[in-house]
């Protein structure tokens, strides 16, 4: 897929996010459902609000994917499942990392698609949990990436790093 745009969200784009959120959730049967379509809907619009979301979007502005941070902190990257595998949940990813020397993020153990995806582009498993503090009670994986040459507090420099879960990204 040629040509992938960022940009801020705008209110407006609540409505396609957070189907995107539900459709993420149907498509894996190891996902349990919480929230209705329309609570996906407005904790997008709660991200959206925060200034916190950048949407990627294709020449005819189709809404492709989208990346939550508030800092440091990736609270979600949805890719829509037709855009998976063409860049843009790296192109999303690249743009929060321009942003910041240091990003962290948590998946879920069973999400083993974004966790290649995060080890590819240079992310380092940090923790994990059993889920039991979590909604869904799904056991998940802490992630962090720092830029080449930032020291992480408990390990000193960083060797390998490259170009709310975090739920969806590109296999």
């Amino acid at each position: 897929m040629s040509g992938v745009f960022l940009r801020p969200a705008k209110p407006t784009d609540a409505g396609k996010l957070g189907a995107m959120i539900t459709d993420a959730v149907q498509a894996r049967d190891w996902k349990p459902v919480l929230w209705t379509a329309a609570q996906d809907v407005a904790h997008a619009g709660m991200l959206i609000d925060r200034g916190w979301v950048t949407v990627a979007e294709d020449a005819e502005h189709r809404v492709l994917g989208f990346l939550a941070r508030e800092g440091e902190m990736v609270h979600s990257l949805f890719v829509t499942q037709a855009a998976q595998g063409h860049g843009v949940g790296l192109a999303l990813l690249n743009h929060a990392k321009a942003c910041n020397a240091r990003l962290e993020l948590w998946t879920f153990v069973a999400n083993h698609g974004a966790r290649r995806f995060y080890k590819r582009e240079g992310f380092v498993e940090v923790e994990r949990t059993d889920g039991s503090t979590n909604d869904e009670r799904l056991p998940d994986i802490r992630f962090e990436w720092h830029a080449l040459g930032v020291k992480s507090p408990a390990a000193g420099p960083v060797l390998n790093t490259q170009s709310h879960h975090s739920e969806e990204v590109p296999q």
